[in-house]
């Protein structure tokens, strides 16, 4: 689904990707980031939700928090982040992305909290209990600032996706807010939930859930009670053409994930202003009979759709520029993705092939490189960082820092 996307909207960064992996240039199990087109994504989301009063902060996870991608997203505009973790908080931060949202999905553990507030200072910082409010509290104090705490709330009827729940009930919030108000080194600053957007399969669009109804009660009740000025973070499916959707809803917060690579479920079904800005990078491993392995470590597909025939390109040397398809088959999580295995009956794979994927990844919860490359929109590529899931630089091999030099 998404390779079709990319074959027709940035077939470049194929072709690209395909002469990168044949000169010996970038490993196999890798991202590759068009960042050209990750600039220019940023930029229409930013500019979009700067139109509609949002506040924008960027995820970074699903390719890996790679530095040279937040270098582009910056020079789109947007100098802040969501992190899931603490983890992609501290590479976020490095690459120079400011902390803008913390908490959000994954809780800072207690005894890194002294590290979020002294090393990152986030602009917002989630809790889902008291316990955790007082942990960034004291260690706010311990740094003589007052932490903007945000509280993740529920009601019945709301929709998580297993393992993501968690928040205090929506009903107590004035109450909560109050007490979070009266420890020393925090402040209440407001609301969120996730997910506030959802694609359903169904109708090919995105849908409001009931979490982005219980923020708008939510903080209509507490604009009621007196307090003025509430942030109403809304994650989830976020892209350019549905933030007035959030903004109506009272929000005034966004953060955008696989919108900056054109890979949001939307993105498949309809030609929406971010253009497709990233593939998986395999290569042939050894054939079988009809069947060709490629080398896997990064085969992990987000479950977005039900489940479809999976295609990759298959080309060499004499062919880079080819974008005929050939079918996939990727083992059970139970196998580990050592490997994809390829439909070969027409021959053409062999050993060394270049095998190029399209489809919505999360980097961070594989094994993959993630590679940032620029100029690839005016048919220069550079290899600007070759990094592992933590945005680290990978010292891949010497051959790669003496073909570049050549």
């Amino acid at each position: 689904m998404f390779l079709d996307l990319i074959k027709r909207r940035n077939h470049k960064l194929i072709t690209a990707s395909q002469k990168l992996h044949q000169k010996g240039l970038v490993p196999a199990n890798s991202y590759i980031i068009d960042l050209d087109i990750v600039e220019q994504n940023a930029k229409i989301f930013k500019n979009t939700a700067d139109k509609f009063g949002l506040k924008t902060f960027a995820m970074t996870k699903q390719v890996g928090r790679n530095s040279s991608f937040c270098k582009a997203i910056m020079r789109g505009g947007i100098d802040r982040s969501v992190s899931v973790d603490m983890a992609c908080a501290l590479a976020n931060h490095d690459a120079g992305l400011r902390t803008g949202h913390l908490g959000h999905l994954v809780q800072v553990p207690k005894y890194e909290a002294i590290i979020a507030a002294k090393y990152l200072k986030p602009d917002y910082w989630t809790v889902f209990n008291l316990e955790k409010a007082k942990e960034a509290a004291e260690a706010a104090s311990l740094e003589n600032i007052e932490q903007s705490l945000l509280i993740r709330i529920r009601s019945e009827g709301d929709v998580f996706y297993k393992g993501h729940e968690g928040g205090f009930l929506a009903s107590d919030v004035k109450k909560i807010a109050d007490e979070i108000s009266h420890l020393s080194g925090a402040k209440f600053s407001g609301i969120t939930s996730f997910p506030a957007l959802l694609f359903d399969n169904k109708t090919n669009k995105i849908l409001s859930t009931p979490n982005l109804d219980t923020l708008s009660r939510a903080k209509e009740n507490l604009e009621a009670s007196g307090l003025k000025s509430i942030e109403v973070n809304t994650p989830g499916t976020n892209s350019s053409i549905v933030l007035d959707v959030l903004a109506n809803a009272g929000a005034t917060q966004c953060e955008p994930g696989n919108a900056l690579h054109g890979t949001t479920p939307l993105h498949a079904i309809e030609d929406l202003p971010e253009l497709p800005a990233v593939i998986y990078l395999s290569e042939i491993s050894h054939l079988v009979e009809s069947k060709a392995y490629c080398f896997g470590g990064g085969l992990y597909i987000d479950p977005v759709f039900p489940k479809y025939d999976l295609k990759a390109i298959i080309s060499n040397e004499e062919d880079v520029g080819s974008l005929d398809t050939s079918s996939v088959d990727i083992p059970p999580a139970e196998a580990i993705d050592y490997y994809g295995i390829v439909d070969n009956k027409t021959k053409k794979a062999k050993v060394g092939s270049t095998v190029i994927f399209g489809f919505r990844g999360q980097a961070f919860v594989t094994r993959a490189n993630t590679v940032g490359v620029s100029g690839i929109q005016s048919d220069n590529p550079k290899v600007e960082t070759i990094e592992n899931i933590f945005g680290q630089k990978v010292n891949w091999s010497t051959s790669f820092s003496n073909q570049q030099n050549n």
